[in-house]
């Protein structure tokens, strides 16, 4: 399980990215990755999956 720092996210359009804590590396996340909603700047924590285009963020919960 990884966590991270909600970048961006756009829900109209329904997806953003999220920066992970241990490599600063910026990771695409898709509105169906998603278990609890999410905001700009909201710590989170995920897992990775390899997409179409790139890795993308599963599993996304808001931590607390």
């Amino acid at each position: 399980m990884n966590t991270g720092k909600v970048k961006f996210y756009n829900k109209s359009k329904g997806f953003g990215f999220i920066i992970q804590d241990d490599t600063n590396e910026e990771i695409f996340v898709h509105a169906t990755g998603l278990i609890n909603e999410i905001h700009e700047n909201d710590k989170v924590s995920f897992d990775v999956s390899e997409g179409k285009k790139g890795l993308n963020a599963v599993n996304v919960k808001l931590m607390s």
